[in-house]
């Protein structure tokens, strides 16, 4: 956390453990962000629209030598002719394969095999993909009041779930088939879907059972005689102590203001920061593992503000990291990582999760955040013991972009965030924390801490993983482990 005003010369990288390139790629695609990926996102990382290094130019060369014919080699006939046959056999597979992959269009394609499905084996039950990612992202919640959506494989749309029938086993089955433990399950009760049921229901089967696939026993109803379900998979988002309503710089935060902060260390010694968003699983930066990626170094610290409060406990031990596939070090894409703990924590007063993003909650561009941390204080400066706190301000990723801000730098997996006049940023030490906005009396998880130039320069606003771009990637590893 820092509220230095003043710049040395020459950028200086805020995370510890890692130093960024200054050479930066040309700029990527505009827009407000967060992004929110469509129906079956694609984690791949985003490339520029140039690349000015590392490309490998393949040059022919000229044929200047002696021309090989069939005195020289009376053989090359066959060999001509079979490689015309080759290519031709080549040509129509790349057609066939063209054509069958066109069709599939209308469909989905199984991530594993490439095997095309039609729009009515999306969500249907049954798993015919052999990752069942067809039935992996069937559920989601909508907004602030934590509506119940289901996917409608034969209207290709999201529909609010209808409450009529419905109850707690319908609810846990469902939260634990988006990745959430039977011990985080805390309830199913009814709310108004408003504008979100204008194109009807999701609803019970007559005869539903809790014995197979939720999804499998919905059916579409224009009518809902109750009203549709809200359903708690995880008590998150919920603050103890408020923060103070203005700050300028970095203050020292209370004990259960930030329940969801916690300190990732290594023998001892804080290096990054991480939000807890289940029993079993933090939240964190894929670049505080790159050197130290082995999960028995680490040990997991929460429940306190101070950092010498750590030094007599145990920690939770880490059982699993794993680092987004797409992470890249030279542009920081996808920099997001979780880590499973051996043992599920405890949830007291001053331990508790963060939301995960519902789809429709506002943390667009104006938003004001809180970004919390035991960085430096300034740019190589001390770091504090006691936890810090600080208020700062969403960026459009047009602002963002700009040649005097980041030029160009940020792309749809990121978020950019702090105070373009300076004073208030994260600084090193703070990578892999928290970034989060408070929406409906809850706390939701905006971004996880990236990169930055400097610490709280002006024009140079902290960088952060855009937690709502990775949502599904996130529930997908919460499902397979």
């Amino acid at each position: 956390m820092n509220n230095n005003q003043f710049q040395t010369n020459g950028p200086v990288y805020d995370n510890a453990g890692f130093q960024h390139e200054e050479g930066r790629s040309p700029p990527y695609s505009q827009g407000v962000y967060p992004y929110i990926p469509q129906e079956t996102p694609s984690y791949v990382a985003v490339l520029p629209q140039t690349i000015n290094t590392h490309e490998t130019t393949l040059e022919t060369p000229n044929n200047t030598g002696q021309k090989k014919g069939i005195k020289k080699c009376p053989w090359s006939y066959i060999l001509c002719g079979s490689l015309c046959v080759l290519a031709v056999l080549a040509v129509i597979g790349l057609l066939l394969w063209y054509f069958l992959y066109y069709q599939c269009l209308l469909g989905k394609l199984c991530r594993i095999g490439g095997k095309c499905l039609s729009p009515s084996q999306w969500c249907d039950g049954v798993m015919d993909c052999s990752h069942g990612e067809d039935e992996a992202q069937c559920f989601r919640l909508h907004g602030t009041n934590f509506i119940l959506e289901s996917y409608s494989a034969d209207s290709q749309s999201w529909m609010p779930v209808c409450a009529d029938n419905w109850d707690n086993n319908y609810g846990r089955a469902v939260c634990e088939q988006m990745g959430y433990s039977s011990e985080d399950y805390v309830s199913s009760s009814e709310a108004s879907a408003g504008s979100i049921a204008s194109k009807g229901y999701m609803r019970l089967k007559h005869g539903s059972n809790h014995g197979s696939r939720i999804q499998s026993q919905l059916t579409y109803s224009l009518l809902c005689f109750e009203r549709a379900v809200k359903l708690r998979c995880v008590e998150c988002g919920e603050s103890s102590a408020a923060p103070s309503t203005r700050i300028v710089g970095g203050t020292e935060a209370a004990n259960g203001a930030w329940p969801w902060q916690v300190s990732l260390q290594i023998q001892g010694q804080h290096v990054c920061g991480g939000s807890i968003i289940g029993r079993q699983w933090i939240l964190s930066a894929a670049h505080c593992f790159q050197t130290y990626s082995d999960p028995k170094l680490w040990k997991v610290y929460s429940g306190n503000v101070r950092l010498s409060a750590f030094i007599s406990a145990s920690g939770a031990r880490v059982n699993k990291i794993i680092s987004h596939k797409g992470f890249d070090t030279d542009t920081n894409n996808n920099d997001i990582a979780l880590l499973k703990l051996d043992t599920p924590l405890t949830f007291t007063g001053t331990v508790k999760p963060v939301c995960l993003p519902n789809f429709g909650v506002d943390l667009s561009a104006g938003q004001q955040a809180w970004i919390t941390g035991w960085g430096a204080l300034r740019s190589s400066g001390p770091s504090p013991n006691t936890l810090n706190q600080a208020q700062v301000t969403i960026y459009s990723r047009e602002t963002c972009n700009a040649p005097q801000v980041l030029d160009g730098a940020i792309t749809e997996t990121m978020i950019c965030a702090g105070k373009l006049e300076g004073g208030v940023d994260s600084c090193q030490g703070d990578s892999g924390g928290p970034l989060v906005v408070k929406q409906g009396n809850v706390w939701w998880l905006a971004g996880d801490t990236s990169w930055g130039i400097g610490c709280a320069w002006k024009n140079k606003p902290g960088v952060y993983g855009n937690v709502t771009y990775f949502k599904n990637w996130v529930y997908e590893q919460m499902q397979n482990e």
